[in-house]
């Protein structure tokens, strides 16, 4: 039996009549924070080569902000989700779709874009660092691997008149061999007695398109975050690695060093031993360990 709306209209007639111009429409882009960890360069082939949180950034070949850098990212087309549509645009960027990807957050500020109403549903990918290729889309003059610090400056606390707010200010630093873009970027938690809320303003911005600055203030601290409490590092590893590797990657992602004893004890259970061992690197070989796929 058909159902009737107030105006007497069953379903079939309603949608017949309904007119998708009557409401203003944003067009939405998915938009790319991509990670990946590499080496610095040692010059002693006897000691252990650093290592570097690094994301791809692309300069933008037309307007708006011409010459800028921005994420990888595009408009999300008729026939796909947002999800593939970040897929996409990861695989022609990098080369690579077989990666970890997650949603970070949907960025809806009004006039973020000055071309018309974009709201970007951003998400975050973490890339084995061997397994990928670099190449511009059309949209890009150029792309480049930086090099990511991101510190905390200052913070503040405001008493409110029921609960408060809380202001971390961290100054966001990129690096390429021939770039260098700041930004220092806020996050602001309210706590109110029935909720909480978190946002990110920017404070200022040398050089970083729309407003990238904040997705990627967002992305790294859902990494550090999810690091802390999670696996989601070991998607920035190869096949095999040895510990202390590991160790590294930790530490340039939450910006501290750890304790060996204590980190060992943390990733026990998260990684398990192989019978292979590094070879011709300079020093005593190590063993290589391997992710634990057991649940």
């Amino acid at each position: 039996m058909d159902t009737h709306d107030r105006d007497g209209l069953t379903e079939q007639e309603f949608l017949a009549q309904y007119r998708a111009g009557d409401y203003e429409r944003p067009s939405v882009a998915a938009d790319m924070v991509i990670f990946t960890v590499t080496n610095t360069e040692e010059d002693n082939y006897r000691k252990l080569p650093e290592k570097e949180l690094r994301m791809l950034l692309i300069r933008r070949g037309g307007h708006p902000y011409l010459g800028k850098w921005a994420l990888p990212g595009g408009f999300v087309r008729p026939n796909e989700t947002a999800e593939q549509a970040a897929v996409r645009e990861l695989r022609e960027e990098t080369g690579v779709d077989d990666v970890y990807l997650e949603q970070l957050h949907t960025f809806s500020d009004v006039g973020r874009d000055p071309r018309t109403w974009v709201m970007s549903c951003s998400y975050m990918a973490l890339i084995d660092s061997s397994r990928f290729r670099l190449k511009a889309g059309d949209d890009a003059e150029d792309a480049h691997w930086f090099k990511v610090s991101y510190r905390l400056v200052r913070e503040h606390k405001e008493l409110l008149e029921e609960g408060y707010a809380k202001t971390w200010s961290y100054e966001l630093k990129l690096h390429s061999e021939e770039v260098q873009l700041t930004a220092v970027v806020n996050r602001t938690v309210t706590a109110k007695p029935t909720s909480k809320s978190i946002g990110f303003e920017i404070v200022s911005n040398d050089g970083l398109a729309f407003d990238h600055a904040k997705i990627i203030a967002c992305a790294i601290e859902r990494l550090r975050g999810e690091t802390n409490d999670t696996d989601i590092a070991l998607h920035l590893m190869p096949r095999l690695f040895t510990l202390t590797e590991l160790q590294q990657v930790y530490e340039v992602i939450l910006d501290k060093e750890l304790l060996k004893a204590n980190f060992r004890r943390k990733v026990a259970d998260l990684v398990s031993e192989t019978d292979h061992y590094t070879e011709n690197a300079g020093h005593r070989p190590s063993r290589l360990f391997r992710r634990n796929w057991a649940e």
